[in-house]
């Protein structure tokens, strides 16, 4: 049985941050740690102390995790010092705490950057273990000191990882020693799920309902298990469910039934084709979910290039005459600033420069789209025409059910948040971030088939309209033929993974250094080389198109893990520690350009190396230089790591494996949440049908199916129920009979 832990976490935004840039404003971006280890790092805001993130990251975790913390930071406070004094600089001294002792350095003047290279000595007292506090003030000739920041570390850390290198500076524990400063708010969103995933033949009979709602007789739908779990499931759940139902039926081969199953669902309730699929309904979210699982490198592939050139090229573009900042941009032929008019002119040749290229990269992208969506569109398109027959619909009503998909959930939403679809590394700026919502609403309004054009309050959009009117006959040439596919429902949709083993998960640039005599000068031994990671291999070559690879069996990888900056004196570097044939451990050492892709490549190393046997417990965090580890000062090479790893801390996201134990674990999690319902539908008395028919419009023979169904799950529950306490029972007895037991 697996244990595991599942961390949603949404960070929003930060409220009354405090300055801290002599330009009175900040640059904010947010670390999430769990146990001292930096998971998710947001994106940089920048000069704002109201920033506004709206990230959300999964993190799967052991259950023996201890702390979840929260960092906001200024993006250039790293060996930073802030400016307290009028000058802009600061007059720094340090504080030194162990126990009763204390002791202060040399007072540093004018500067933010103090260098001090002092030695204090203090001499451990008799008692318990006290932690050492070290405080950076500002001297004031007249008036109080001021509180620059502090680092504590706790007597366990010095005793088994000596500090040495950058430590981030927080603020004082107690306000008033900060001369009473707002430090603002943070707000966030965090669900913690503690799981016990038992073993797959426990699942069983609940996946084998779930399939048999999905093949079963069109009649039966509105009476199956599966319609049952879906009325059970409302708001926030709804995307985590249909999230697990999809890669479960992936993992089966049964997607395209799948999403079939509930398209006939939504279109026999939906009574008008202009509303159709626009709900939150487990359909809609299934559908986004399978895009986004299946056709991301796609959305990449047509999207990339040109999200690209809109954040290097920066171009001031604004239609809105209430927004337009007419003294942004100025031309030569200009006399002063230019005209409303002239503004107006400029920004649409700007904007219908992005768009063509937009267009012209989604229309000529059906060879690329993959097969199981165009499958799933194929039935889709199938299933409204046969819902809305009649002459009326037909012109727009099966264009607008796939296009209100593709492109109102899918392309938008890209455009406007790059960040959010792996687009961009860093969320855009201002000025950026208004040009890529006028052409998310530009591709948004291609997506509606023209049909809201000239309505609603936003007629200044009007000088785009001839350009998206031109744009959609293309549009619906491009959806006619993406449903003209051959094969049947479950061609082309992976039986086991989303991608095949061989398939690249993770490439790009790193700098790579290889274990070497310690006499070699460390900070030149990187090499640029470029990095591919699939399921199988690690592989490096001078250049993408370089000839020669140098390969590393992913079965080999033992650990994968940060290491300090003190080591190489040089920031996010991890470790891949390798294990050959004979039984001996090897470390590659990549540097990556910055925190978010670091995250990224741990993350992506340490789920591919999962299944891998014999994970090492423990590594060493620093490097082994001048005959000892950097980290823990010893000095043979071979000595167990003085730090434990961190291979089950991982980011979920679309390239996630599938795990079919987890995804049903989640599906019994939420009818455990219904059961109630479940048993009240189930004691019905069949004599209330006819009041029921009356009410719901529903026939006896269908309340009957439904309770039968409300039977069949409740009676997997129970064997459910069952088990966990079976397995849990076995726990507490090996907790009982402890490391001297049998």
């Amino acid at each position: 049985m697996a244990k595991s832990s599942s961390l949603n976490v949404r960070v929003v935004e930060g409220r009354a941050l405090p300055a801290k840039d002599v330009s009175g404003s900040s640059d904010p971006y947010c670390l999430v740690k769990v146990d001292d280890e930096v998971v998710a790092r947001t994106a940089t805001v920048w000069r704002s102390l109201g920033p506004f993130w709206g990230e959300e990251y999964t993190v799967h975790l052991p259950l023996d995790f201890q702390q979840l913390a929260f960092y906001v930071l200024d993006e250039d406070t790293v060996g930073d010092l802030a400016p307290r004094d009028i000058s802009g600089t600061s007059d720094p001294f340090a504080r030194v705490f162990w126990g009763s002792q204390s002791l202060e350095t040399s007072t540093i003047k004018k500067t933010r950057f103090p260098h001090w290279d002092e030695v204090l000595e203090l001499w451990e007292m008799p008692g318990a273990p006290s932690p050492l506090r070290v405080e950076l003030w500002d001297w004031d000739m007249v008036g109080k000191n001021d509180f620059l920041g502090m680092v504590e570390f706790s007597p366990k850390t010095l005793q088994q990882k000596p500090p040495n290198g950058w430590f981030r500076l927080l603020p004082f524990p107690r306000a008033e020693e900060d001369s009473g400063r707002n430090l603002g708010a943070l707000r966030v969103k965090v669900r913690l799920i503690e799981d016990r995933v038992l073993p797959s033949q426990c699942y069983q009979p609940l996946v084998e309902l779930l399939m048999e709602s999905v093949l079963g007789p069109a009649e039966e739908d509105t009476a199956s298990p599966l319609a049952l779990l879906e009325e059970l499931t409302l708001g926030d759940c709804r995307q985590d469910l249909a999230t697990k139902l999809v890669k479960l039926f992936l993992g089966r081969g049964l997607a395209g039934p799948f999403l079939d199953y509930l398209t006939r669902r939504e279109v026999a309730r939906t009574m008008d084709p202009n509303t159709l699929f626009r709900s939150n309904s487990l359909a809609s979210k299934s559908m986004e979910q399978f895009m986004k699982l299946v056709g991301m490198p796609y959305l990449h592939e047509v999207l990339k290039p040109m999200i690209s050139r809109v954040f290097e090229e920066k171009k001031y573009m604004e239609l809105d005459p209430c927004k337009m900042d007419l003294g942004r941009t100025r031309r030569i032929s200009f006399k002063g600033a230019p005209s409303e008019e002239q503004m107006r002119e400029t920004s649409l040749g700007l904007l219908t420069g992005y768009l063509g290229p937009i267009v012209d990269a989604i229309v000529g992208s059906v060879g690329r789209c993959p097969p199981a969506m165009r499958l799933a569109f194929k039935q889709l398109h199938r299933r409204v025409k046969e819902r809305f027959p009649k002459p009326e619909h037909q012109q727009d009503v099966k264009y607008l059910a796939i296009s209100g998909f593709l492109f109102l959930r899918f392309f938008a939403p890209a455009i406007l948040t790059p960040k959010l679809f792996d687009l961009r590394d860093q969320h855009a700026d201002p000025q950026t971030s208004r040009s890529l919502l006028l052409l998310a609403k530009a591709v948004q309004s291609i997506g509606n088939l023209g049909q809201q054009l000239g309505q609603g309050k936003e007629l200044w959009m009007a000088p785009l309209h001839p350009f998206l009117l031109q744009s959609v006959s293309r549009v619906r040439d491009f959806l006619d033929r993406l449903v003209d596919v051959d094969g049947d429902e479950e061609a082309g949709v992976p039986a086991r993974a989303l991608f095949p083993p061989s398939a690249i998960v993770r490439e790009g640039y790193l700098l790579k250094r290889k274990e070497e005599p310690a006499g070699l000068a460390t900070r030149f031994a990187f090499k640029k080389r470029y990095v591919w990671l699939s399921g199988e291999t690690l592989s490096f070559s001078k250049s993408p198109e370089w000839q020669t690879r140098h390969s590393i069996p992913v079965s080999h990888i033992r650990a994968v893990e940060r290491v300090d900056e003190g080591a190489f004196q040089l920031p996010h570097v991890m470790q891949v520690v390798t294990q050959d044939g004979a039984g001996a451990l090897h470390t590659t050492y990549l540097q990556c350009k910055n925190v978010n892709e670091l995250n990224q490549w741990l993350s992506a190393l340490r789920k591919a190396s999962a299944p891998n046997p014999d994970k090492l417990a423990a590594c060493h965090p620093g490097a082994f230089r001048s005959a000892r580890w950097t980290c823990c000062l010893q000095a043979e090479r071979s000595a167990v790591g003085c730090s434990r790893t961190h291979s089950a801390v991982t980011l979920g996201d679309w390239s996630d494996p599938l795990d079919p134990d987890a995804e049903a674990q989640t599906v019994y999690r939420q009818l455990l949440l219904g059961r109630d319902q479940l048993r009240l539908k189930l004691l019905e008395d069949s004599n209330m049908d006819t009041a029921l028919e009356a009410d719901t419009g529903a026939c006896p023979e269908v309340l009957a199916r439904q309770r039968a169904a409300a039977a069949r799950l409740l009676e997997v529950l129970a064997d459910l129920d069952r088990a966990h306490e079976e397995f849990q029972q076995q726990e507490r007895e090996k907790v009982a009979l402890g490391p001297l037991g049998p």
